[in-house]
């Protein structure tokens, strides 16, 4: 749980369901998602780099300050993001 925020005392506060999007970033930058069935996933970082990480498995929490989740190359459903 250490990648909140690098303290194991500050979880996330809210969440929201997401919908992936090529042009439109998330309502704020996420501290991690929530990866509610496995696959792809394509980001943007908080950074403004965009990576896919391949073969998330269902339930896994991704550890990553993300800004906007790509449709393109997202096959993962049941995303969630943390803030």
């Amino acid at each position: 749980m250490a990648f909140f925020k690098g303290k194991l005392g500050n979880p996330a506060t809210d969440a929201a369901a997401v919908t992936p999007n090529d042009a439109t970033d998330l309502s704020g930058v996420a501290q991690a998602l929530y990866i509610g069935v496995g696959g792809d996933v394509q980001i943007t970082t908080a950074a403004g780099n965009t990576v896919v990480f391949i073969g998330l498995v269902s339930g896994v929490i991704l550890p990553v300050r993300s800004k906007r989740v790509w449709v393109t190359n997202t096959t993962a459903t049941s995303i969630v993001a943390l803030y």
